[in-house]
């Protein structure tokens, strides 16, 4: 799967882009458009046609009241039967439904396809928020049986959306999606970068892309290659990418799963790219997939990926399967499942490498310009307020306060306790009453965090209302403790630098 870039694509809605790159040409692009619109094909508006109920079923995939509440066959319900519930109807209603796109254009662009006496879908057009569409192959949930194409594109997945949720959304002047497949990163990446750039080893993918741009009026720069090597020698301000991670033996059936590395190289490889890839300032975000190896802690295995590269990293596992649940989810995925040879030589490379378990997650680096990143790798399963983009920004401005103050700076600063801020406590009823045998702070907001703390500490956090510098804070709990002032502030330095990395408190500014 390696090679540099070929050729651009440049997936705007101008006259001089070659007509080959889409699914359409561009005035079947501008006619898609109009059909979309003028039927009310959104989100909002699908489910003002069907009601809560016939939605939340189609949510189950139970097509059942979706089905009733559009017999009539108006074009909002003909395209609702034939892109959400994947239904075969006559020619006629489909044309009345597409137009002024041709049904003569739309099976040329694959966006339906003759089956028994009528047509079907041959994409999967889905509404997205309530201005977009995405271009996606159907998949394999919906036509069961029916093998994927080696290089089938992917549409709104829970690996796509964990990834527009944890992506940083500040402005930037430019952005990069590494392996855009149909081009969902992208779209919200125009939505707060000046240019955007995407790549992607498939060239079918490409043209996915390239129609989702046109058609939701969007002017990307479209590059084929594998993963980094078509922007070689360029840097960016934000750098996604929900690349091929699966871990296994290098096996490539499928380039939306597999990377064609052996094991789970492609996330240390993009971690070695990314100080090349990055301007100043910038970020690079991608999810990833790591063997957890017995004999080894994970995380110190994953941290040595950022070894050398000088930049902040921070990666949060969300997930952790064992290995036949893993082998499992993705020969289902592409609909291999009935195949043990393919599963047993999967689990004996498992078996071979020693590997018990496989994490997922989201790593977020950072180009910050010091000589001495922070590293942090952990485990972060709870549920999460979103958008985590937010929580993951704020975690490295975080970061950059703490890294330009000293011991000094932090003793005379003033700090809060974050809002809403819990105390949970476990106790042993015993002779002389309750026991406490383990306090907790929890955060009911936010990342929500948990930390089990010591007596010293939670009095530090109690008493930190914003009115007192940390020294003068320090020095009434050495009193009230029976400790001196200058023990207790050498070992405070790193507990408060803690607490601030975690958001549980908060400097006040002056």
């Amino acid at each position: 799967m390696t090679g540099g870039a070929r050729r651009g694509i440049v997936a705007g809605q101008d006259d001089d882009v070659d007509e080959h790159d889409r699914l359409l040409s561009p005035a079947g692009v501008e006619a898609l458009r109009t059909a979309l619109s003028s039927a009310g094909f959104t989100s909002n508006g699908i489910a003002g046609r069907l009601g809560s109920q016939a939605t939340g079923g189609v949510a189950r995939n139970d097509f059942r009241a979706a089905l009733r509440a559009t017999e009539d066959r108006d074009p909002l319900a003909t395209l609702i039967r034939v892109f959400i519930c994947d239904q075969t109807e006559s020619e006629a209603v489909v044309a009345a439904a597409l137009a002024p796109l041709t049904v003569e254009e739309a099976l040329a662009g694959g966006l339906v396809e003759r089956h028994g006496d009528g047509l079907r879908a041959g994409v999967d057009l889905e509404p997205y928020g309530d201005e977009w569409w995405v271009l996606a192959d159907v998949p394999a949930s919906a036509r069961p049986g029916k093998p994927l194409h080696a290089e089938h594109v992917l549409g709104i997945g829970g690996a796509t959306q964990t990834l527009i949720g944890a992506t940083v959304r500040r402005p930037v002047e430019t952005a990069l999606d590494l392996g855009t497949g149909s081009g969902v990163q992208a779209l919200h990446l125009a939505t707060h970068a000046r240019r955007v750039t995407a790549t992607d080893v498939s060239e079918r993918a490409l043209r996915f892309a390239a129609t989702t741009a046109a058609l939701n009026g969007q002017d990307w720069e479209l590059l084929r290659g594998d993963l980094v090597a078509p922007v070689a020698g360029r840097r960016f301000d934000l750098v996604v990418s929900n690349p091929p991670f699966v871990v296994g033996p290098g096996t490539t059936t499928h380039v939306y799963r597999d990377s064609g590395r052996v094991g789970d190289a492609i996330g240390a490889e993009l971690a070695a790219a990314a100080p090349h890839l990055l301007t100043e300032g910038g970020t690079m975000q991608y999810l990833a997939n790591w063997v957890h190896v017995t004999g080894e802690e994970w995380d110190e295995r994953v941290a040595g990926w950022f070894a050398g590269t000088r930049l902040d990293a921070w990666v949060i596992q969300r997930e952790v399967a064992d290995p036949m649940a893993y082998v499992n989810l993705w020969l289902t995925d592409v609909g291999e499942a009935a195949d043990p040879q393919r599963m047993a030589a999967w689990l004996d490379w498992f078996d071979a490498h020693k590997v018990e378990a496989i994490g997922f997650g989201i790593v977020s680096l950072r180009r910050a310009g010091h000589d001495e990143p922070v590293v942090r790798v952990e485990d972060l399963r709870q549920r999460v307020e979103p958008p985590m983009g937010d929580h993951i920004a704020a975690w490295f401005d975080r970061q950059d306060w703490l890294r330009v103050r000293d011991s000094e700076t932090l003793l005379a600063t003033r700090y809060r306790a974050a809002e809403g801020l819990q105390l949970r406590q476990e106790a042993t009823m015993g002779d002389e009453g309750w026991a406490v045998d383990r306090q907790v702070l929890a955060m009911p907001r936010g990342l929500r965090w948990s930390e089990e703390i010591d007596p010293l500490v939670l009095a530090l956090v109690g008493g930190a209302d914003g009115r007192l510098p940390l020294r003068d804070q320090l020095a009434l709990l050495a009193a009230a403790h029976d400790v001196t002032p200058d023990e207790l502030t050498e070992a405070a330095g790193p507990i408060v630098a803690h607490l601030v990395e975690r958001g549980i408190i908060e400097p006040v500014a002056d």
